[in-house]
């Protein structure tokens, strides 16, 4: 088995990383201070299937839904109805299930273009927290939700990429992705991620095993710098960790 990082779970499969995320989500939305919950939401086909699984019966009606706010750690900079969109792809796994208040879906405005849409993102990330620097004792999140690339990136913090250096915005555009498909995206910065009552990783399948043996192996990949102000988990399926 590879080494894996720390506070790392190992799950039966893919639909076992899905259950137990929605239940650590469960756990952090109840435990969040005052009225609101922020959760940051990640892109792919891991996290899919925990969105699809809190729509669904036995976890539904247990989703302060009411409370909980989404926002989004990254997108491609693309239509809303376009299928890489990761707005899409949260909407259909939502369904017509989840109860989402209209306001509390926060969306990037990729439409702006990965610049403008940058700014504009930061913009709705400050008023939701009601200042425009990042206190270490107030974090802007409770959860964000992340995934681990091929190439060892998180969110869109690529390899060698300009935002990885970024480290007073909250978030940056991507011009140029580090992988297919080839187009641009914006990004939430370090700093934002880092702002969290917790982050967790969720990696599943074999196409996994590489990244996460370089970072086993000590690699600078962008995964490593991810920090919280509470605590960084990791739930990781038996066939990713297969060494």
């Amino acid at each position: 088995m590879i080494p894996l990082p720390p506070n790392t779970e190992l799950t039966a499969d893919a639909e076992a990383t899905a259950r137990a995320a929605a239940e650590h989500l469960l756990t952090i939305a109840g435990s969040a201070p005052g009225d609101r919950v922020a959760i940051c939401l990640s892109g792919g086909s891991t996290p899919k299937r925990l969105y699809a699984l809190l729509a669904s019966p036995g976890f539904v009606e247990r989703v302060p839904w009411a409370r909980i706010h989404w926002f989004f750690g990254d997108d491609r900079v693309v239509p809303w109805d376009d299928p890489l969109s990761n707005v899409r792809m949260v909407r259909e796994a939502f369904g017509h299930a989840a109860p989402v208040p209209a306001t509390h879906l926060h969306f990037i405005p990729s439409d702006k273009g990965a610049e403008a849409g940058a700014r504009a993102y930061e913009r709705v990330l400050q008023d939701f927290y009601g200042a425009d620097r990042l206190d270490p004792n107030r974090p802007l999140f409770d959860l964000v939700l992340l995934g681990l690339g091929s190439d060892g990136h998180t969110a869109s913090l690529f390899p060698g990429k300009p935002a990885l250096a970024e480290r007073e915005a909250w978030v940056a555009p991507v011009p140029e992705a580090g992988m297919e498909p080839f187009v641009p995206r914006i990004t939430l910065t370090f700093p934002a991620l880092a702002s969290s009552r917790s982050v967790l990783f969720l990696v599943n399948g074999a196409g996994k095993r590489e990244p996460l043996q370089r970072l086993a192996n000590g690699e600078d990949l962008p995964a490593r710098h991810v920090e919280s102000a509470g605590r960084v988990t990791w739930y990781v399926d038996r066939e990713a960790a297969a060494a």
